[in-house]
């Protein structure tokens, strides 16, 4: 494969801590390529260098003649006053790739993009969007330039799962070669097929691997196993070297000062290794109050309705102590509201919402309303002095800080500075304080690395109250809850074993959409009226199409045997699923990233074994309910 795009020994560094040093590598024709590494290591800088918004230190970075390329920013921003059609031309024209359309073709061209990216409206203004539709906005301002190469920060970001489904799709069937950042795993196991790794960790800041994102994190794995192996031979010989320094040896002789020098050597390497080995991560830990209600909220035929549309109809459902309640759904389909509703925030149209006597939420809002930019970060971690209580105890602000991963120097600093991961672990901090029965979380993945969303998953799973989930980490999802919601922005809530039968389920519904749309198109294309409605000619058409409809058959001797044993097989294999379940979720294994990837593979090979029984027990009743006459 031609190589694309190429950076060789390229350095970056704010003041006197580096990003990264001597970093190389290169981008091929076809590449699908994922970036990660914790908060702070330089994806973003390193993906505005390779766009060329910023330059490196040291280095070169190399486009290969008439290449085109694309950069997706973590915040897109677009020109006031322009629609989406108008963006869209501009970007074209950014490109010079006007020169060699004529109006038709470009217009063709933008029109055709907009649709691929699900605009009906060419004349849609931007500043009307959620920050979800301008993300699609923004992929399809690179689209339209039909790149060689797209660079994406962050492009999941405030995507509800029907738009990052879809952005998975989209990359899956573009043949341009991509980099994208992100910090959403499953999406990265979906669509990535060779991994980048920007974490100081690694002895050269870098690690580069081929294959998916569960490949990745087994080699990972063994990679750093054997450094710590190496820490630790190393580690021995220091301690061999320090003894024989304690002794004493007189440098007189040649052999002796080279030891000495060797002894410091090792001392030097073995302290840069320990340092980078020396993790640290968020400490997660949310604060119950061990209340033993059974009965924390129960909702009764719960409706909601704005204006002439019923977006919660006749919803009963009790959350408990342990219940982990996971809340599915396109933007709009009344995910906000069902919470708003369980927290008091919104009274319901018709029945009614009880809570527990004196029952504490503590609530966790996707739009940070609660954070006060102007604040300093002492203030924020600690509002009312230097020191704040936990689970009973004092901690003093610093040490809180640096839970958190703050150091002593930044508690002077604004929230309205900090990065978007810093301002969501600033906002778990506060959650922590509070003891709950209930933890209501809306989105609490953005911006979050995946260091911190291990942690967090870890510490939901321990929490002994109530949960109510609100997610795009689909990973994180899938592991956390135990009852899951589905809605549809009609009222209609469909309760779902977990997040894999949901989209099993929406890809039915979609599917079903499309046949019934083309079916429909056939029919007005095919079956134009050639009389009024109730003539004679119309009813012979009838009993023609009747006559043509294929009629089902009665099951065969093989299929009969087939439906007699079906129900049981069905119940072999949940019970398959739910102990392929519980090993993946099982605590001991979350560290060790090649037993997990195992486990959940054997998790998805069991879900997909459980699909296709019932898909072939719906072929089977069919026949059996429909036999011919």
């Amino acid at each position: 494969m031609a190589l694309l795009l190429s950076c060789q020994k390229i350095s970056k560094a704010y003041g006197a801590a580096p990003l990264f040093v001597d970093l190389s590598f290169g981008v091929h024709e076809g590449d699908r390529v994922g970036l990660v590494g914790p908060n702070g290591a330089g994806k973003s800088t390193l993906l505005r260098i390779l766009a060329g918004i910023e330059t490196p230190d040291d280095g070169i970075v190399s486009l290969r003649r008439r290449t085109r390329m694309a950069y997706v920013a973590q915040h897109p921003r677009f020109k006031p006053g322009r629609n989406v059609t108008q963006i869209l031309g501009d970007a074209l024209a950014s490109k010079q790739i006007e020169d060699h359309l004529d109006e038709v073709a470009r217009d063709t061209r933008v029109r055709a993009t907009l649709g691929r990216c699900g605009f009906t409206d060419p004349l849609a203004m931007p500043a009307l969007f959620s920050g979800g539709w301008q993300k699609r906005l923004a992929i399809a301002e690179a689209l339209v330039t039909e790149p060689d190469v797209m660079l994406m920060d962050e492009p999941t970001n405030h995507l509800d799962l029907e738009g990052i489904l879809w952005l998975e799709q989209l990359l899956k069937s573009e043949a341009a070669a991509f980099v994208v950042v992100s910090h959403d795993r499953w999406f990265l196991e979906n669509v990535a097929e060779r991994m980048l790794d920007l974490d100081p960790v690694h002895a050269a800041g870098f690690f580069e691997t081929r294959g998916r994102y569960s490949d990745f994190l087994e080699r990972k794995d063994a990679a750093l196993r054997e450094q710590a192996a190496y820490q630790a031979t190393l580690a021995n010989r220091v301690r061999r070297e320090v003894e024989w320094l304690k002794r004493g040896p007189k440098a007189r002789s040649t052999k002796s000062q080279a030891r000495i020098d060797e002894a410091g050597r090792l001392i030097e390497q073995l302290a840069d290794v320990s340092t980078r080995l020396d993790r640290r991560s968020a400490a997660i830990d949310f604060n119950a109050s061990e209340r033993k209600t059974r009965r924390l909220i129960v909702t009764n035929n719960l409706v909601k309705r704005f204006g002439d549309r019923t977006v919660i109809d006749d919803l009963s459902f009790v959350l408990s102590p342990g219940t982990r309640l996971g809340l599915l759904g396109p933007n709009g389909s009344g995910k906000s509201t069902l919470i708003r509703l369980l927290t008091g925030e919104l009274e319901p149209d018709a029945g009614r919402v009880d809570r527990a006597d004196g029952l504490r939420v503590a609530l966790l809002d996707q739009h940070r309303t609660t954070l006060d930019p102007s604040l300093t970060l002492r203030r924020a971690l600690a509002p009312e002095g230097d020191q704040v209580i936990f689970c009973g105890r004092p901690v003093h602000v610093a040490g809180w800080a640096k839970r958190f991963l703050f150091s002593s120097e930044q508690l002077g600093m604004s929230v309205g500075r900090l990065s978007g991961g810093e301002q969501a672990r600033v906002l778990l901090a506060s959650l922590m304080l509070q003891p709950a029965d209930v933890l209501v979380l809306d989105e609490p993945t953005n911006d979050l690395d995946i260091p911190t969303l291990e942690v967090l998953e870890e510490s939901l799973l321990e929490f002994p109250g109530a949960i109510v989930l609100v997610t795009h980490d689909r990973y994180l999802f899938e592991r956390v809850t135990t009852t899951v919601l589905g809605l549809d922005g009609s009222g209609t809530i469909t309760p779902y074993a977990d997040y894999r039968q949901w989209e099993s389920s929406r890809k039915e519904r979609v599917t079903g959409r499309t046949a019934e749309s083309a079916s429909a198109k056939a029919g007005a294309e095919t079956n134009a009226p050639a009389c009024a409605p109730g003539s004679d000619q119309d009813a012979g058409a009838d009993a023609v199409a009747a006559k043509a409809k294929p009629r089902p058959k009665k099951l065969s001797w093989a299929e009969q045997k087939e439906w007699d044993g079906i129900e049981a097989t069905i119940m072999t294999a949940e019970e398959a699923l739910a102990a392929a379940r519980e090993r993946a979720n099982d605590p001991a294994v979350a560290s060790r990233a090649d037993e997990l990837a195992a486990r959940c593979r054997q998790l998805g090979e069991a879900q997909d074994a459980v699909d296709l029984l019932y898909a072939r027990w719906a072929v089977l009743d069919e026949k059996r309910e429909k036999p011919a006459s």
